[in-house]
């Protein structure tokens, strides 16, 4: 059944009043007639089996999901160059992350537009639309990465690095017993040693990913399959 997201004050006395744009996508791209029926979600837990008429449309009852992760994870990467952004924001919301934080780092080429940030939003949403996801992920704006290191506070938290004898990420999962976790990924040619020093004052243990390097747009999508083989096995 298809999904859409919805904003929790399109609702009222049951009725969805939906956007013109969300109109468009059910009748013209789906091709749903009235009467169809469909999934509301509201990006925040919620699902709502839901029944188009007109402009409108009906709740007809509430669905209980249980598709998201036990671990309440952040990712905080290093924005890479080009359109890559696009395909960790897509893939690691399908794998089930709860906020990505894209940071600007020494090695960072991209500074993104306002756009960017609206286009991450909506790639984010149409992927939790097609992976059943209960919750839409938050996309944070782009910041320094110094910034963004002091901003968690009472987690566990990791900064990935490609070369060294750092123990794996996956053995230190295995062994965490903090439900919620941000792990830091760097742009190409990883994070610098005055970044990792910075990140390591900070509270963040340095780990590996594995013998083999990473690209900069596959290390995060590695992070989230690790995290989501641990949490749900």
């Amino acid at each position: 059944m298809q999904r859409i997201a919805i904003n929790p004050n399109q609702i009222q006395d049951k009725q969805i009043t939906l956007t013109s744009a969300q109109q468009h996508y059910l009748y013209r791209v789906l091709r749903l007639q009235k009467g169809d029926k469909f999934i509301a979600m509201d990006g925040m837990g919620k699902w709502w089996l839901s029944q188009l008429d007109n402009t409108n449309a009906l709740i007809l009852h509430q669905l209980t999901v249980e598709t998201e992760l036990p671990v309440d994870v952040t990712l905080m990467v290093a924005l890479p160059k080009g359109n890559g952004f696009d395909d960790i924001v897509r893939c690691c919301t399908e794998l089930g992350v709860n906020c990505i934080a894209p940071v600007i780092g020494d090695r960072t080429l991209l500074k993104p537009s306002s756009q960017k940030l609206e286009r991450w939003h909506r790639i984010a949403t149409e992927a939790a639309e097609q992976s059943e996801r209960a919750k839409l992920p938050q996309i944070l704006e782009p910041i320094a990465f110094n910034q963004s290191v002091v901003s968690f506070a009472n987690c566990e938290k990791y900064i990935c690095v490609a070369r060294g004898d750092s123990p794996h990420l996956l053995h230190c999962l295995q062994n965490q017993e903090n439900t919620e976790v941000v792990i830091a990924t760097g742009a190409e040619g990883g994070w610098t040693e005055k970044e990792v020093e910075f990140a390591l004052k900070n509270g963040f243990k340095q780990v590996s990913l594995g013998s083999r390097i990473l690209r900069a747009v596959t290390a995060p999508i590695v992070v989230m399959s690790l995290i989501s083989g641990v949490s749900e096995v």
